[in-house]
C-alpha cells in the first residue's frame, strides 16, 4: 500500500535525527511546500565549523536543561527553506524558541510524533503555534523509526 504523505515526510523526519551529534536528543525535521515539494532538512548539531557535542560534550543552559552547543532541528532546517505554504514534519514537537522562529518565517503547518519536554506551562510551544494560526496536528501513526545508532558506537 502506498503511504501517505505524513508518513513519508515523517519517516524522513526521523531518518534525519540519525545524523544528529547531540547526546541528550536525536531530533530531525523536513520541511514541505503545499505541492509536497520537500524545501528543507534538518537535524540538532553544532553550527558550521563548530565542535559537536558528541567530541566535546554539550553545553547546557542550568536555566532550562536543554543543550546550547546544538542548533534545533527545526532551525536547521527552516535555515534551508523557503517558500510559501511551508509544513514543518519533526520527530518531537518544537520548544518555544523553535515555535518563535516557525511563526516569524511563516510555517503553515506543524506534524509532530512526540512531545517536547517543556517544564513551564506559560512556555507552551504548541499554545503559541496555535494562537499565531498555525496548523499543528500530532502524527498519530506508527512510524517504522529506522535505528538509530548511539553515539560514540561505531
Amino acid at each position: 500500500m502506498r503511504s501517505s504523505w505524513d508518513e513519508t515526510w515523517m519517516r524522513i523526519a526521523f531518518a534525519s535525527a540519525g545524523r544528529s551529534t547531540c547526546p541528550r536528543g536525536q531530533v530531525g525535521a523536513v520541511l514541505v511546500d503545499a505541492e509536497n515539494h520537500l524545501v528543507g532538512i534538518g537535524y540538532n548539531g553544532a553550527p558550521h565549523g563548530q565542535p559537536h557535542c558528541s567530541t566535546h560534550g554539550c553545553i547546557v543552559d542550568e536555566s532550562t536543561g536543554s543543550c546550547v552547543r546544538s542548533i534545533h532541528a527545526e532551525i536547521n532546517a527552516i535555515l534551508h527553506a523557503s517558500g510559501p505554504g511551508i509544513t514543518l514534519y519533526c520527530t518531537h514537537a518544537p520548544c518555544y524558541r523553535c515555535a518563535q522562529v516557525i511563526i516569524q518565517v511563516g510555517v503553515q503547518r506543524v506534524v509532530y510524533a512526540q512531545p517536547y519536554r517543556d517544564g513551564d506551562e506559560r512556555l507552551d510551544a504548541l499554545d503559541l503555534l496555535r494562537d499565531a494560526h498555525l496548523d499543528v496536528v500530532p502524527y498519530r501513526e506508527e512510524v517504522p523509526v529506522p535505528v538509530v545508532r548511539h553515539l560514540g558506537a561505531e
